[in-house]
């Protein structure tokens, strides 16, 4: 049986069709399977860039200007004395109260002792008869002598007339001395200042009972010298090294904060103390007004020197790890290298650095706390706003 013409010249068109259709839906599925592995791949590669955290990056500024340390101090007097009796008595009266300005010499009370005036009289006395006694001896003596040329005494005899001589001339040196004492006591009758100063304190009255010497009398006066005051201040161990002699300091007192006093650093007590590892340092301010006061509290301001070499940070920077403290750095191949660092002085939202750090390193600013050794990073671009906020200032526009 034959197949007319006409359908065979159908069927091949149809197989053609077939034929022409298979090979776009193959093409179309080989464009599909392409597009999905290159999208895949674009995707694999977009997650892996990602995956990079992108940091900012900052540097160690070089240089310290106008540095100061603040710490408390204590203002004494440059002297100040308390003042006791050395005689007992009674106080007859007193001259200077609280807040006089006295000399040095100027009395200041006077004690009534009439047992001291009595010892004095007696002392006397005593020393009139040993005068009177070493008279008679020396007399003696003398007429022993001529009668041993005689041979109208012995030797002996006139030898012991001669030391007997001697003796009274002993007790007369005693008893001027006895008196020169109680006449030295009497003076003390008189208190008076040891220097020019203010009295700060007058511990007594008129009347008082005066028990002499500073172990069981009490205190009467005390004066101190206020021309130049000292100003006592612990420094800590850690920036003892800052402080030299000569180095100028700002006092601020709480009573008088619209002011402020200048002081130097006179010296050091060369020691740290172990109880407070601090150095103990003395200042001198003039004090022409009166207006420092002896046992003030005040706030020193040490003006420290400029230190152009020292390296500071953003304390954002700072890593704090369990083997201590850190700072994320980036090499040149974008990998972090954590380096430890040495902290110097707080200055609130930088620190200085006192090692581990070049200036030529790159720091990650708020490095997150999961960073680790060795991790890929990619640094941030800076904005042109940022270069010229960092750019330093030179006093035209840019």
């Amino acid at each position: 049986m034959t197949v007319p013409v006409g359908k065979q010249q159908s069927i091949r068109r149809l197989k053609k069709i077939g034929i022409i259709a298979g090979v776009i839906a193959l093409v179309v599925a080989v464009v599909g399977i392409g597009s999905r592995i290159l999208n895949e791949a674009s995707l694999a590669d977009k997650t892996d860039a990602e995956a990079v955290p992108t940091v900012s990056l900052v540097s160690p500024k070089k240089g310290t200007t106008d540095q100061t340390l603040t710490l408390p101090g204590d203002i004494q007097a440059y002297f100040e004395a308390p003042i006791y009796a050395r005689v007992s008595g009674y106080l007859k009266g007193w001259e200077q109260d609280i807040g006089a300005h006295v000399k040095a010499g100027q009395l200041l009370a006077e004690i009534d002792a009439p047992d001291l005036d009595q010892q004095l009289n007696q002392a006397k006395a005593d020393l009139a008869a040993a005068q009177s006694n070493e008279d008679l001896a020396e007399m003696t003596s003398k007429r022993w002598q001529v009668l041993v040329k005689k041979d109208a005494v012995s030797q002996q005899d006139a030898d012991e007339k001669s030391g007997d001589a001697q003796s009274k001339k002993a007790a007369v040196v005693a008893a001027q001395a006895n008196v020169q004492r109680l006449m030295a006591l009497e003076a003390f009758k008189r208190i008076v200042a040891p220097f020019d100063g203010v009295v700060t304190a007058r511990e007594t009255d008129v009347g008082a009972l005066i028990n002499a010497g500073s172990g069981t009398g009490p205190e009467l006066f005390r004066v101190a010298d206020v021309h130049e005051m000292r100003i006592y201040v612990r420094v800590p161990q850690a920036l003892s090294g800052n402080l030299v002699a000569g180095q100028t300091a700002e006092l601020h007192l709480p009573q008088r904060p619209d002011r402020t006093f200048q002081a130097t650093v006179a010296t050091t007590s060369h020691a740290i103390n172990q109880a407070s590892r601090t150095l103990l340092v003395e200042l001198h301010a003039a004090n022409p007004d009166g207006d420092l006061q002896p046992g003030t509290y005040t706030e020193v301001h040490f003006k420290l020197p400029d230190s152009p070499d020292t390296l500071r940070l953003p304390t954002s920077a700072l890593l704090f790890r369990e083997d201590g403290l850190k700072v994320a750095t980036v090499g040149p191949d974008d990998k972090v290298t954590l380096k430890p660092v040495t902290i110097g002085r707080d200055l609130g939202t930088e620190v200085e650095i006192a090692s581990g750090l070049t200036a030529t390193d790159r720091i990650i600013n708020s490095p997150s706390d999961s960073i680790s050794e060795g991790d890929v990073v990619k640094p941030a671009v800076p904005t042109k706003s940022a270069e010229v906020a960092s750019r330093p200032a030179t006093g035209t526009q840019p």
